[in-house]
């Protein structure tokens, strides 16, 4: 390509960053035009908590407002090596603690979908969502720890994947719970989703996290071995209350079913129990690991330091963190305390574990984790991923804390059982888009592509 090509090329590029920058605060920070001048095969933009060199990693926070990190994730490399330009770094709640992307230092990051109104783009991941939905990149890199990537994929029209636990290497990815964080991939294309994803998928000797290859191997053997029937079965957990739904959200999971039905596959009512108790579950966890993790950013060890005595901790972390993160190392540190600890946090694990065994005896695709194979007959699950369609940022605002975390209550069991999940957007009736959430079992990533172009080739 010649020079003024490529320059135009860049301009164009920055032009719509601009634009959409102005507009819906999409961005943490933006590459400047030397570093977008070769323009690759695909653009993409990364979220603020994954590392990069090139400019500051903050994730949303004013305690690491500075920070440069001194190596990139492996997710980033890996982008880089098949072609992707990074345009800049995405806005994000607080180190990943919310549902909304309105917790930054950044200020809030608005739905491109809603170009006349102040809708929020769902969090954690909502600016990546944002910079997908407004065209400004092919795809776009979050991290999902409770619905951080198909919540905002679902609010802002777009396809948001959880792959499995320990699929994509989360080196050089600031942690918030590490038991549940996971990157993903967000894209409005299904075949580009897709590729990405095969393309960051596999082991990495430095997050000791990472699908091992021997269990990888595994999983491909079955995979080779479980072949998809013409009619599939397709799960509805019980425990997901349709009383929950708002009315749109409900009518657009009821004509998904019959066109399923329709087209000779049966939907058969599935029960998982402990999904009731999983939001309890996932910020129970969630926060008790966050206390540990973001210890380390005291202003000594990591961090932008108070500007009182170096040795006054407490006031580099009030200063540091917003009212959000601190509320929930508060409850994250009660929940680890010596009164407890057994009553609080080992019951969540107990109930995650059994949660765990509750999906593997309903899936036909068996665990590799699970010694006794014990299988089910179950295609994939299939449930709507919010409870409603993007709410406006105002009425967020005016939520109870149980309300936010209410968003993630149809995405946290399948974060907690570390399953892959997908969010495939639907127009249903207008320009309002609701979420259709495919979650399938562990290591089983390739059903959800399977699923979504399924409900794709039905229209939905």
């Amino acid at each position: 390509m010649s020079t003024s090509a490529t320059t135009s090329k860049t301009a164009r590029l920055l032009e719509k960053i601009t634009s959409a920058q102005a507009k819906y605060n999409i961005f943490t920070s933006i590459r400047k035009t030397d570093q977008l001048r070769d323009v690759g095969t695909t653009t993409a933009a990364i979220k603020d908590n994954i590392c990069t060199i090139e400019e500051p990693t903050t994730s949303a926070s004013g305690i690491l407002k500075n920070y440069i990190s001194p190596f990139e994730a492996t997710v980033v490399t890996k982008m880089k090596q098949f072609g992707t330009t990074i345009v800049g770094k995405t806005n994000l709640d607080e180190f990943g603690m919310g549902s909304a992307n309105t917790n930054s230092i950044f200020g809030t990051t608005y739905n491109p979908l809603f170009p006349n109104e102040k809708r929020i783009p769902g969090g954690s991941s909502g600016g990546s969502a944002a910079a997908v939905a407004a065209g400004v990149v092919d795809y776009a890199i979050g991290t999902d720890t409770g619905g951080s990537v198909r919540v905002p994929g679902a609010f802002c029209g777009v396809y948001g994947l959880k792959p499995s636990y320990g699929r994509i290497s989360r080196w050089g990815v600031l942690a918030y719970a590490q038991s549940l964080d996971t990157v993903g991939v967000l894209a409005k294309d299904l075949d580009l989703l897709e590729k990405v994803y095969y393309k960051l998928d596999g082991y990495d000797i430095k997050d000791p996290t990472s699908l091992s290859p021997e269990y990888r191997k595994q999983i491909t053997k079955l995979q080779e071995t479980h072949k998809d029937k013409e009619n599939l079965r397709i799960g509805i957990p019980e425990e997901f209350i349709l009383d929950l739904l708002s009315d749109k959200v409900k009518s657009g999971l009821i004509q998904s079913l019959i066109k399923l039905l329709e087209a000779g596959h049966e939907i058969v009512p599935i029960s998982i129990p402990n999904i009731r108790y999983a939001i309890y579950v996932y910020f129970t966890i969630a926060s008790s690991e966050a206390s540990s993790n973001l210890a380390r950013y005291d202003g000594i060890r990591y961090g932008v330091r108070s500007s009182e005595d170096i040795n006054n901790y407490a006031k580099t972390r009030t200063e540091g963190f917003g009212k959000i993160v601190q509320d929930r190392l508060i409850l994250g540190n009660y929940n680890l305390s010596s009164d407890s600890f057994e009553k609080n946090f080992l019951k969540a694990i107990q109930v995650r574990n059994e949660l765990r065994v509750q999906f593997n005896k309903v899936f036909k695709f068996p665990n590799v984790f699970n010694s006794s194979r014990e299988v089910g007959d179950i295609d994939f699950i299939l449930s709507p991923t919010t409870t409603s369609t993007a709410p406006l940022a105002e009425d967020f605002e005016n939520q109870t804390i149980p309300e936010g975390y209410a968003m993630d209550i149809l995405a946290a069991p399948a974060s907690l059982a570390g399953l892959p999940a997908l969010s495939v957007p639907w127009y249903v009736d207008d320009d309002i888009p609701i979420g259709l959430q495919i979650v399938s079992q562990y290591g089983n990533d390739a059903q959800l592509f399977t699923a979504a172009r399924l409900l794709r080739s039905l229209n939905i």
